[in-house]
């Protein structure tokens, strides 16, 4: 591996520029080639940085370590296996697919290749669920009884004028991909895997502009025996309102809040107290709308640490799989009302 790793991106979209300025901003990463359909982001990217509008020419003619697939939803999977085969690790946006089966090809490839693909799942760096995490990893919450998460954003018109993908269901997948994915995962992360969903979902105020929900409420069941409830829409008025995992425990309750799960807005423990936590500046802004907490910064640096370093991936390809398959139970738990 050379000193500095080498990445290359396709798509270079929000969520591309995004990875591209950790890329160029990390002493131990430089970012070689970017590959995007739309060739007028040409004038978007460094001088140095080759800029190509077909995948399998910039896999073709790039000497890469890293392919940040930063693509639509559907094309994750076609873009990272093509990655794979080329010799390169990849780094998947979320989801890292819209389909279980998509996973296991993907996963697949990358055995296949002896490569390494690492789903981006930024929140899990939240210094608010790190801090839940430790505490669940000791034990000191005891046995889980109920978790509620709330994800309560805006999407307006122009975030999907701006695209050909969003909101349509064979390219997007739905809400709990495109949007709340990161809650799923977080969910995922500290309390584990869902063995029932049943909800409802329905779209209110999208209908002229998507083929998907806007909003749906289930209940699941994990396998440790907790009931969760998990609320979503994308119909908050104006503007996000609340990203928040609230745990009803045997030792203590706690709420991990604010809009991007950056705040410990609530706890009450019978062990020690969490730190007093209140981030305020590091949603992702795009413009038009904002997304989950910016931490793609240690995306980047989790692959310099593994490859440099040999620490574990934060988000295995497995994992991102699980997340997927959580997903999927809940919309066949779904009711369209």
């Amino acid at each position: 591996m050379p000193d500095k790793i080498r990445f290359s991106i396709v798509g270079y979209g929000n969520i591309g520029r995004r990875h591209a300025e950790h890329i160029l901003y990390n002493p131990d990463t430089t970012l070689v080639a970017v590959c995007d359909i739309n060739t007028s982001l040409q004038d978007q990217i460094p001088s140095n940085v080759a800029f190509y509008s077909k995948l399998e020419e910039m896999l073709e003619k790039t000497q890469a370590d890293i392919l940040c697939v930063c693509t639509p939803n559907y094309l994750h999977e076609p873009h990272t296996i093509a990655g794979l085969n080329a010799g390169l690790h990849t780094v998947v946006e979320k989801p890292m697919a819209i389909s279980s089966a998509s996973c296991d090809r993907m996963i697949a490839a990358a055995e296949k290749t002896g490569k390494t693909i690492f789903a981006v799942k930024q929140n899990r760096y939240n210094p608010p669920v790190q801090e839940v995490k430790k505490l669940i990893a000791k034990n000191e919450l005891g046995g889980i009884y109920m978790i509620q998460v709330n994800c309560f954003w805006n999407r307006g018109d122009a975030y999907y004028s701006g695209s050909n993908w969003r909101g349509k269901k064979e390219k997007d997948g739905g809400c709990l991909f495109t949007q709340f994915s990161h809650f799923v995962d977080i969910l995922y992360y500290l309390n584990g895997p869902v063995k029932d969903a049943q909800g409802w979902i329905h779209n209110f105020a999208h209908q002229h502009n998507t083929e998907v929900e806007d909003t749906g409420s289930f209940v699941l069941k994990a396998e440790n025996g907790a009931i969760i409830n998990f609320n979503f829409t994308t119909c908050s008025y104006e503007r996000n309102m609340e990203g928040s995992i609230t745990i009803f425990a045997e030792k203590g309750t706690l709420k991990i809040g604010g809009q991007y799960l950056n705040t410990i807005e609530y706890q009450k423990l019978a062990g020690a107290t969490l730190p007093n936590i209140n981030i305020t500046a590091k949603a992702n802004d795009y413009g038009l709308y904002q997304g989950s907490m910016s931490n793609h910064d240690k995306v980047i640096q989790n692959v310099v640490d593994f490859l440099h370093h040999g620490k574990p991936v934060m988000t295995s390809a497995r994992e991102g799989k699980d997340v997927v398959h959580i997903i999927e139970q809940m919309y066949r738990g779904a009711v369209k009302v």
